[in-house]
């Protein structure tokens, strides 16, 4: 038997399976899986945009077939699938799986529905301005460059990102034995944490969490909650719950629906609608009378037609538990970090950003300042020929050739080889004056700019200046506003850390839309003034309530069926002036028939304080504010009332103080807290005064000694009456006149104990608002008409009133 040919090496299977594997996993993990911390890209992606820039597919040339791409790609530098290449190109072309386009796809790029992109050779791509900053100054030796598979060609090992695209756009991938899964982000809330540790490079995780709220999904939606968003970002790992944005709509009295506009990040809207259709089906969700989708390209519409009296916010809740209307990002933020793989938190990602964007700028500056001493020696030539222009060109002339003629000039005026080229080739009109003005000019804008790039060079300092300056441009380019709300929820770290306390003022309209504004919009006005347009109500509807406060407050929502709801200010959607607000329904879980009919804003639960009622009927009741501390999703009971009786007014009290009730037929009473016996939070309560049939109590408040009464009509007159006009009497008794009632003046809307430097605001029913000094409203007895407050258009009535302390 002939001998073998060759050395045999004997080796160990298992070692040589564990090398294998090893150098398989890093190349996987390396070179295809897992993004570069630097430009947050995957080698296919960076090759792609590559690919297009060589092919000149910039945002201001036509469109090239995507099989072109996909060849280019494929033949220079991805030895990979072309199917491959396709689907990482389509998605970077979908707008709700990127969150800042990086390819302008033309075409079917694929639907939400799941739908799949047409075949590459259907559809045509090129970059969007975006991608024109990742590869920014490429030619500027700002990035390595690395030989292409077949070594035939260089293509570079990261780009210059002028952005920090792997926050913003995000990056999902699975290596061997790790993945990653990287959200989105908003491009203007990142490049304001990156400037915030240009500002201070110290800057914690906390601090940073103050600018970059959470992720933004290009498909909106709700993030529930901040502790997923808060363990991501402190130690790259994190579990974001995300939910659609649903609204509730009454249909009519007894019936409503849902809305669906946004959809969590990377659910297939199709599959979800089928979910939810399988499930009324089956009857596992009751109460959906009709399913349909309407969505267009305008956006996602998937409305649901509740049966008669079925409760929307159960319904909702079933279908956030049994569908993918909630769903679970994983987030894991691992990236490639001097090719090594680590779990990054927000300030390290941002930190390796930093100092990439450094060493960008830097190289820049070196090839810029190595072209402009290139250029100013050659300058420096030209500016010696043209100073000895007669020898120059009587040594040209003498030459037998080109050689001889550069060497006598290099000899004869000590220039470089290259000077004494740039001679030779100079053109005849480089010899006129002009043209020596323009060399003397270049020459000292050179010598500007080299002092300029060796600053650079010397300091950091100006170096992180230029980056600061370069993301703020890009923001003001690219910025846009956030899509996805977060929402805090019960067990979250204390939110009103992040929350500064201003203070607001919340107006509910009759209709039931809720809506918080800064104090600052509604400036104050002379009595008798116009107003101004407060909010934009839906036809037949009219502010109700209006109260000051401040985002830290919460606010207790009472109902006309005698039950409260809580929620804390900075819940309530934050609006325009104009803007109607938010319908009050999708903040509170209100049964049908019932509606909100007054707020009260408050600091704390005081055991020390009371809650004191007033009713329609004349019915008061009052109780320790600490039996309403508890929370309940579905509200708690607050007074229990006859069927033909609802709540107008809830007051915060102390012992001792003293109550003044209104009526509509302008009657009050006064009487002291104490007489009224304090009991459960379910009790009904007793008499507080005795009103004629045709009477009903509008208005409630606290009597302050040296304060004054403010009274307003329907058709805006109104009054201030010394409160020792009052005098205290027992409750249950009829009163006695606070207003001289006429058709002028109109039956009374409500009053208010004020002081002399507080400021009232009222509300029209057509939304005109006006803020008024107490002090130029008049002083005047009980039994008369008052003065004008606000000109009323015809038909239009006063509808609310609210006080502005002093404080």
């Amino acid at each position: 038997m002939a001998e073998p040919k060759g050395k045999i090496i004997p080796v160990k299977i298992e070692e040589e399976m564990k090398k294998s594997y090893i150098d398989y996993s890093m190349s996987v993990i390396v070179g295809r899986a897992l993004p570069d911390v630097r430009d947050g890209l995957k080698p296919i992606h960076r090759r792609i945009l590559y690919a297009m820039s060589q092919l000149s597919l910039t945002p201001d040339k036509p469109h090239r077939k995507s099989a072109t791409i996909v060849g280019e790609v494929m033949g220079n530098y991805h030895p990979h699938g072309d199917a491959a290449i396709y689907d990482a190109m389509v998605r970077l072309a979908q707008d709700f799986s990127t969150r800042y386009l990086l390819v302008d796809g033309h075409g079917n790029f694929g639907s939400i529905d799941g739908d799949p992109a047409a075949a590459m050779r259907y559809t045509e791509a090129r970059m969007t301005r975006i991608s024109l900053e990742m590869l920014s100054d490429l030619n500027k030796d700002t990035v390595d460059f690395i030989p292409n598979y077949d070594e035939s060609l260089d293509e570079p090992s990261v780009l210059p990102a002028r952005f920090p695209n792997l926050l913003v756009n995000g990056s999902s991938g699975i290596a061997v034995g790790m993945a990653t899964n990287i959200p989105p982000h908003n491009l203007s809330e990142v490049i304001d944490g990156v400037i915030m540790m240009i500002d201070n490079p110290d800057v914690t995780v906390e601090e940073l969490m103050q600018v970059i709220k959470g992720p933004d999904f290009p498909t909106g939606g709700i993030i529930k909650g901040y502790s997923g968003i808060k363990d991501m970002y402190t130690t790259g790992r994190g579990s974001v719950v995300m939910r659609a944005k649903a609204t509730i709509e009454a249909m009519d009295a007894t019936r409503h629906r849902i809305i669906v506009t946004e959809i969590p990040y990377m659910v297939n809207k199709a599959r979800m609608v089928e979910k939810i259709a399988e499930l009324v089906r089956d009857k596992k969700i009751e109460g959906i009378s009709d399913l349909r989708d309407e969505s267009d390209r305008k956006g996602i519409r998937i409305v649901m037609d509740l049966k008669r009296d079925a409760n929307p916010h159960i319904i909702l809740n079933q279908l956030y538990k049994h569908t993918q209307m909630q769903s679970t990002f994983g987030a894991i933020m691992l990236a490639l970090v001097d090719n090594k793989p680590r779990v990054l938190n927000l300030r390290e990602m941002i930190y390796y950003y930093l100092e990439h964007q450094k060493d960008v700028i830097v190289r820049r500056t070196k090839f810029d300042l190595a072209k402009a001493q290139e250029r100013i020696h050659i300058l420096e030539g030209l500016k010696i020929a043209l100073d000895h222009i007669d020898e120059v060109i009587a040594i040209i002339r003498g030459s037998k050739d080109d050689v001889t003629a550069r060497d006598a000039l290099i000899k004869n005026f000590g220039l470089s080889e290259k000077q004494a080229q740039v001679i030779l080739d100079m053109r005849l009109k480089r010899l006129t004056a002009l043209e020596r003005e323009k060399i003397d000019e270049e020459y000292a804008e050179l010598l500007k700019k080299i002092d300029y790039y060796q600053k650079i060079l010397s300091d950091e300092k100006i170096v992180l200046s230029i980056i600061k300056e370069e993301l703020i441009q890009i923001k003001q380019k690219y910025g846009d506003e956030r899509r996805t709300h977060i929402t805090h929820d019960e067990g979250d770290f204390d939110i009103e850390d992040l929350i500064v306390e201003e203070d607001i003022v919340i107006t509910q309209t009759h209709f039931g839309y809720v809506k918080r504004q800064p104090i600052s919009a509604y400036r104050s006005q002379r009595r008798g003034g116009r107003g101004v347009t407060g909010i934009t109500t839906r036809e037949e509807d009219f502010v109700e309530h209006i109260f000051v406060g401040t985002t830290h407050h919460v606010v207790m929502f009472f109902t006309n069926k005698g039950n409260v709801y809580k929620l804390k200010a900075y819940e309530i959607p934050d609006t325009s002036r104009t803007a109607r607000g938010t319908a009050i329904v999708n903040l509170l879980p209100l049964k049908p028939d019932e509606r909100v009919n007054t707020m009260i804003t408050i600091k704390d639960f005081d055991e020390a304080r009371y809650l004191i009622f007033a009713t329609k009927n004349g019915i008061v009741k009052k109780t320790l504010l600490s039996e309403y501390a508890s929370s309940r999703r579905t509200g708690l009971i607050a007074i229990t009332l006859k069927d033909d009786d609802e709540l107008i007014g809830v007051r915060l009290v102390d012992r001792n103080e003293e109550i003044i009730l209104g009526t509509h037929n302008g009657m009050s009473i006064r009487f002291s807290v104490n007489d009224v016996s304090s009991t459960g939070r379910t009790s009904q309560g007793v008499k507080g005064i005795n009103l004629r049939s045709d009477d009903k109590v509008v208005s409630m408040d606290i009597v302050r000694e040296g304060h004054d009464v403010l009274v307003v009509t329907e058709k805006g007159f109104g009054k201030r009456i010394d409160e020792k006009e009052f005098r205290c009497q027992a409750r249950g008794g009829r009163g006695v006149i606070i207003q001289k009632i006429t058709d002028k003046t109109g039956p009374l809307a409500g009053l208010r104990v004020v002081g002399e430097n507080d400021e009232i605001m009222l509300c029209t029913s057509s939304g005109i608002m006006i803020r008024l000094l107490t002090s130029e409203i008049s002083k005047m007895s009980r039994n008369t008409m008052g003065v004008t407050l606000i000109k009323l258009e015809q038909d239009d009535f006063l509808a609310s009133m609210a006080v502005v302390t002093e404080d």
